[in-house]
């Protein structure tokens, strides 16, 4: 029996190990990965060295960057990034390695500008001053930002506007018979592919909107627009929907936000 237990402790050494025990399953958060998951991009920062980037920006959020959820913590895309306009509220880890003062720690920005300019790298991240300066060692914000174009790592995340749900600001010169929507706090993805809107009494005809700039969506249409009005919004990425029942009310009126109940899972 000694000789057979031997014969058999050999065989599972010479072939295959894993048909022999069953290994405690590794806690895989738990174990570092690297960078395997991140890819490279260029940075630079505009505006103020403490501030928000620019007061307007070609996703239409404007000075809502500087308050929360965005805080500031805001970025200008390269084409790749921006993909005109439909890249708006998207979500991004970055981080830098390659200079002293880098804290090495990830941060997390939005898209909310564009960067027509940023074109030496295939992506290219335009940052907010106070973005840029969070990538630093603790008190070397200053040190960083006088590095110009910097190499760092970065990976789209999920976005989570805490307390946030899906936000139509309707644009000024909008009318009964022409609507356009600011659409933004969209959890997940946070771009956008699809925006269509339903009018009151009718339960069946969703009409599809034209992305018109940035983060805004649009419809003509021939015969006055009924409200209460719903809006379905589509993730650019994952292709998830949300319908946002009666988001624009009766008596709505341009330059409004009208906040929805509804939100995309994260």
């Amino acid at each position: 029996m000694m000789m057979i237990n031997l014969l058999f402790a050999l065989t599972c050494l010479l072939f295959n190990l894993t048909h022999c025990f069953s290994p405690k399953k590794l806690n895989i958060s738990a174990v570092a990965t690297g960078d395997s998951d991140w890819s490279s991009a260029g940075a630079t920062w505009y505006g103020d060295p403490n501030g928000y980037g620019s007061d307007g920006g070609a996703c239409g959020y404007g000075k809502a960057v500087a308050q929360a959820p965005f805080s500031d913590m805001v970025s200008a895309g390269g084409a790749s990034l921006f993909k005109s306009g439909k890249g708006c509220g998207a979500c991004y880890q970055i981080k830098c390695t390659s200079k002293s003062a880098c804290s090495k720690n990830p941060v997390t920005v939005v898209i909310t500008d564009e960067c027509p300019g940023c074109v030496t790298e295939s992506v290219h991240f335009d940052l907010s001053g106070t973005a840029f300066g969070a990538m630093a060692i603790s008190g070397q914000d200053s040190q960083l930002r006088s590095a110009g174009v910097l190499q760092i790592l970065y990976r789209k995340v999920e976005c989570n506007y805490f307390g946030k749900t899906v936000t139509f600001k309707v644009e000024e010169g909008s009318n009964a018979n022409y609507f356009a929507a600011l659409v933004e706090y969209e959890d997940g993805d946070g771009e956008i592919g699809r925006v269509e809107l339903k009018q009151v009494l009718d339960s069946d005809t969703w009409l599809s909107m034209s992305h018109l700039w940035g983060a805004v969506w649009k419809l003509d249409v021939s015969s006055p627009l009924r409200a209460p009005l719903s809006l379905r919004v589509t993730s650019l990425d994952s292709g998830e929907t949300v319908v946002a029942s009666d988001v624009i009310p009766a008596g709505w009126q341009p330059g409004a936000m009208y906040k929805s109940n509804v939100n995309f899972k994260v």
